[in-house]
């Protein structure tokens, strides 16, 4: 996932992917802590396809606040 791609989606599109990415953010962890885990390289994906939706969500709300 790029960030010039986040860029052209709306902020609900953002939020609900926001969401699905920490719900498997979730479901990781918990394959982690049984042993079930196959993809380890999967959770730090994870972890900043979210730090990117973030940052992204960010600079909209401060373009919209201007």
């Amino acid at each position: 996932m790029k960030a010039q791609d986040l860029r052209g989606k709306t902020p609900d599109e953002l939020n609900s992917q926001l969401a699905q990415l920490k719900k498997e953010a979730f479901n990781l962890r918990f394959q982690q802590a049984t042993g079930q885990l196959e993809n380890t390289a999967r959770m730090r994906a994870v972890r900043r396809d979210v730090a990117r939706i973030r940052t992204v969500l960010g600079q909209k709300a401060a373009e919209a606040a201007k």
